[in-house]
């Protein structure tokens, strides 16, 4: 069996356990990622922005943040390239993979990132994400200068792999994962 094919089953098995988790249990999700980034931001004097996701479905939404942070959000464009914009209060349209996302003239940069909040559709232990097989962190994160930024994973604690993921060269491990009963950072 290849490695896309061993992903595959991973994903389908981890987007059915995925599906079935409650409202209550992303809500408490939600709030662990908030603890984390209030105690990130009082832990620096210079936060530049804190990127997260438009939420997909049954993905833990986020977008709270923006209340109290200055967040910035992805922008699938071509050759599989990812870039962050600010989120400001310009209407988001549709990048190339149809997820919104503001269309502002100049994305940020690694240093204008604080940290990134990635969705998984599940993490083990060392750290492996295994997302939609797009490709985008991994390849945004190739770059040194990107890979120091730290990527945290956000689900739920029924989605964490309790046997090593599958991983191929590409992948990058994230610097850790929070769900609604941990946060491994």
């Amino acid at each position: 069996m290849t490695i896309f094919e061993k992903k595959k089953l991973e994903r389908d098995t981890f987007r059915k356990l995925r599906d079935e988790i409650s409202l209550d249990q992303k809500e408490h999700v939600e709030k662990n990622v908030r603890l984390y980034v209030d105690s990130f931001v009082k832990g620096y004097k210079n936060i530049a922005y804190i990127a997260i996701y438009w939420p997909l479905k049954n993905e833990v939404d986020l977008r709270s943040l923006k209340k109290k942070t200055s967040l910035a959000l992805p922008r699938c464009v071509d050759k599989k390239k990812l870039l962050f914009y600010p989120w400001d209060e310009n209407p988001l349209t549709k990048d190339s993979e149809g997820i919104l996302s503001p269309n502002n003239s100049f994305p940020l940069n690694h240093l204008q990132i604080s940290m990134i909040l990635v969705p998984c559709l599940s993490v083990d232990k060392n750290l492996t994400r295994l997302g939609y097989g797009g490709g985008y962190f991994d390849k945004l994160r190739r770059d040194n200068n990107w890979r120091n930024v730290p990527c945290i994973g956000v689900l739920t604690s029924n989605c964490v792999s309790t046997i090593p993921l599958t991983k191929a060269e590409w992948d990058i491990p994230l610097s850790g994962f929070i769900t609604e009963k941990e946060i491994l950072v």
